[in-house]
């Protein structure tokens, strides 16, 4: 939000430096983010002076050019060389000093060098009103009345004065303060409660009436409950022109460019008052009625834009007798707006209902100023003042006439919030015995009425324009931001607890699973957890009932409630692979989200959410080198960095048992499965149909990671050290002949089984399947590691070892060796 330094001297008359007001604000919680000097001339017109010619003769190698000597208050006159053609001897004028830049009313500049033109020299220039960057005027010098002294700055003859412009970052709480008289409120409130004798005053509307009632029209407001306050007023008879300089500089100032005086006037209310205005050509509402309503469902509509859009049935819509004119608080029609031609105005000042404008803004895609102000509460006792003040500003710019009365539709009372103050709880959540004559004072200077009080507490009044105070709490943090969290002093004992922290402790595992693969080459992503429903839509074995489904989303992206971390990681891959990096290996950590409609309490308990790791794997698994060869990433490159991973977190493999893969979200793949039957890990190739909901053409990989189930499992383990053992281990080999619906796991089960005390590992290192083989078979090369840790082991007992794996091959899975 802007705020000019300057425009707030309007409404309080306060002597403090831009510097000393940027610090008040930051510290009553309006966080001054950046000041900006804001010129009225770009440049200042610093190093142009008042000087006064004192002779003026013909140059003697030209037609055009004169020879000058100005007096500028030094201690002799310059030689200035001059072009125009109406410069004489007695003329006061601007002259730009050497040093000095000049920026033209063209969007030139030129800084002012000692200079020879036709062999004379020239110590200055002589400047013209264009040439100053004041007006367009190049027919000649300004020549100025003054009886100011020659060598006076001309910025002080002008009355040129700078402005500073602060750039708020103003918190959604505090919409009391999104315009220059509520930035003013809340100074004054600072200022009067540390002994200033300020007065903040609004412009006077005193001198208001209604010149005739010849342009008269009715209003019907039919959905109160959208629209508590709506009135309305005329002008005729206005002159579309440009805006004065004074409305013009103000806008200006704060980055708005002015339009016309119609469209300026509506703008200044905005940022005066923070109360959002709308005129409507009034020659344009048919039936001379303003009918305030919701129009039927697929309605259809020209925005300003020229953006057809289709209305929803709880749309708010101001219409004429026949058609909508205006989406209520969020965008003007195409048809019913100010142009060049207008004559009549009528003019729009209402209270809506703030949820209502929210749902009309987001589900169209807009946002507006008038939008913002109202989806957070504007203030409904503001707009008998505003609606004054704005007609006082068309007939006076205009030239129009205020041609109706004030018609002002309310269709309840506001009643203003009324709450039980105690000075205990002040005391409590401050920190610090405030006085109570200061708490009165405060409360005073914010505007919040005391309605009585007790020994031990107030009964307060809140003004309906602070609309987000509405509890105890609220009052008190109103009290210290002018009491300044600064004077709340810091305790000086220092207090902990011991806590016991379970183990494994969740973030330290956390952090132990993202440095292993940041390691080993993953990056870590961080996404939204808002999604698109589109994206869940027509998956196998899922349904979209049971997706957690926004209520008032942002946007049509983002309606639903993430079920997956694969849809995040898929868009990455889309983003990184438009821009040509193909090769990726991602991780991310974060929360899913699932509803259950047949829980039959409907309460929170059908809503779910879950953490989740998910690992994605595309394109090259090593960049390529002159030492390494190009090799694809796979399933096995997932599979091995999962099982690394579970290692590393001391999970015995031999306790899982692996299935095919339930993933909705995956096609083929593997799951990790707990002895009591819950899965741990999924790992799979993401489906083609999933990949291109994200315009992902290459093979993806993922894994999920259960975090929850994981982290419950890792309670079971503990840490055991032994000493390392002193004798030798043993590998033998087998080359087995099986079936091929044999599994590596099934081999490796019968061997733990067969051999407990010795058998200390196994692996399969070579698969061959092809020539030479039996129809139905494979080839499996399995590697066996024996070690007996109180003494080695013999030949004998090693032969006898392997020779009754062999057997339980034989037996159990029908194998033979090669």
């Amino acid at each position: 939000m802007t705020i000019s330094y300057n425009w707030l001297k309007e409404y309080l008359n306060f002597s403090e430096k831009h510097e000393q007001i940027a610090e008040i604000l930051t510290n009553i919680g309006l966080e001054v983010e950046s000041i900006e000097i804001h010129e009225t001339v770009k440049g200042g017109l610093a190093g142009v002076v008042l000087g006064q010619v004192l002779t003026c003769e013909k140059h003697p190698d030209s037609d055009h050019l004169h020879v000058t000597t100005v007096n500028v208050g030094g201690e002799q006159p310059l030689q200035i060389v001059c072009g125009a053609p109406n410069v004489a001897a007695g003329q006061k004028v601007a002259v730009a000093t050497i040093g000095a830049t000049l920026y033209f009313s063209s969007g030139d500049e030129l800084k002012i060098k000692r200079s020879k033109i036709r062999g004379i020299e020239s110590f200055g220039m002589i400047c013209a009103e264009d040439e100053l960057g004041i007006g367009s005027d190049h027919s000649g010098i300004m020549i100025i009345d003054t009886k100011a002294p020659e060598g006076t700055p001309i910025n002080e003859i002008f009355k040129l004065k700078n402005d500073y412009i602060f750039e708020i970052g103003l918190t959604p709480n505090r919409i009391d303060a999104a315009s220059h008289y509520g930035v003013a409120r809340d100074l004054a409130a600072y200022l009067k409660s540390n002994g200033s004798d300020v007065s903040l005053k609004l412009p006077e509307i005193g001198n208001f009436k209604t010149d005739n009632t010849n342009n008269t029209y009715e209003i019907i407001v039919e959905n109160t409950e959208a629209c508590p306050r709506y009135a309305g007023i005329t002008v005729s008879n206005i002159k579309i022109a440009p805006s004065p300089e004074w409305l013009q500089k103000r806008l200006k100032s704060i980055g708005i460019n002015p339009k016309n005086n119609a469209v300026d006037i509506t703008n200044f209310i905005v940022h005066e008052l923070g109360q959002p205005l709308h005129a409507f050509d009034a020659d344009k509402i048919d039936g001379k009625k303003v009918v305030i309503k919701t129009c039927s469902q697929g309605t259809s509509f020209i925005t300003l834009d020229g953006i057809e859009r289709k209305l929803n049935n709880t749309d708010l819509m101001i219409c004429s007798a026949t058609h909508p004119m205006c989406m209520a608080g969020v965008f003007g029609g195409l048809d019913s707006g100010i142009s060049d031609e207008t004559k009549n105005v009528f003019l729009e000042c209402a209270y809506f209902n703030p949820v209502w404008i929210r749902k009309t803004a987001r589900r169209h895609g807009l946002h507006t100023d008038a939008s913002f102000l109202y989806e957070r509460g504007t203030d409904p006792d503001i707009i008998p003042y505003a609606i004054r003040r704005a007609a006082l500003l068309f007939k006076e710019i205009t030239k129009g006439e205020i041609s109706s009365e004030i018609k002002d539709i309310v269709a309840k009372p506001f009643e203003p919030c009324r709450i039980d103050l105690l000075y205990k709880n002040i005391d409590r959540l401050s920190g610090k015995k405030i006085a109570h004559n200061k708490i009165k004072t405060i409360l005073t200077a914010l505007e919040i009425k005391i309605i009585n009080e007790t020994e031990d507490k107030l009964f307060v009044e809140i003004p309906p324009y602070k609309v987000d105070v509405t509890r105890e709490c609220d009052v008190i943090e109103e009290i210290l931001r002018i009491y300044s969290y600064n004077n709340v002093d810091l305790p000086l004992d220092l207090r902990s607890t011991l806590s016991y922290s379970p183990k494994p402790d969740n973030e330290e595992t956390i952090n132990i699973v993202a440095d292993f693969l940041s390691n080993n080459g993953f990056t870590e992503i961080m996404s939204n957890s808002l999604s698109s429903i589109a994206y869940y839509e027509n998956l196998k074995n899922f349904d979209t009932k049971n997706l957690v489904k926004i209520l008032n989303p942002l946007s049509n992206e983002l309606n639903v409630m993430r079920q997956t971390l694969l849809f995040n990681g898929l868009e990455a891959v889309a983003y990184n692979a438009n821009r040509k990096n193909s090769d990726l290996k991602l991780y991310e950590f974060g929360n899913v989200y699932s509803y259950n409609p047949d829980k039959a309490d409907r309460t929170l308990r059908n809503y779910s959410e879950e953490y989740r790791l998910s690992i994605f794997v595309t394109g090259a698994n090593m960049q390529l080198s002159w030492n390494v060869k190009f090799e694809e990433s796979t399933f096995f490159t997932l599979k091995k960095t999962v099982e690394r991973l579970l290692l590393r977190l001391g999970i015995n493999m031999d306790e899982l048992h692996t299935n095919a893969n339930t993933n909705p979200f995956a096609g083929e793949g593997l799951s990790y499965i707990l002895k009591n039957g819950k899965t741990i890990v999924t790992i799979g190739i993401i489906d083609k149909n999933i990949r291109e909901k994200c315009d992902v053409k290459q093979d993806v990989f993922i894994a999920e990671i259960y975090w929850s189930q994981l982290m419950k499992h890792l309670k079971n383990y503990s840490i055991l050290y032994r000493e390392l053992p002193k004798f030798p281990e043993v590998r033998r080999d087998f080359a087995l002949i099986i079936d091929q619906n044999v599994t590596y796991r099934q081999l490796r089960d019968i061997a733990c089984a067969t051999e407990k005390k010795f058998l200390k590992n196994v692996s399969l290192f070579d698969v061959y399947e092809g020539q030479n083989l039996p129809a139905g078979k494979k080839q499996y090369a399995l590697s066996f590691v024996l070690q007996d840790e109180e003494k080695t082991l013999t030949d004998t007992q090693i032969e006898r070892i392997m020779q009754n794996l062999l057997n339980a091959f034989e037996t159990q899975a029908g194998a033979c060796l090669r």
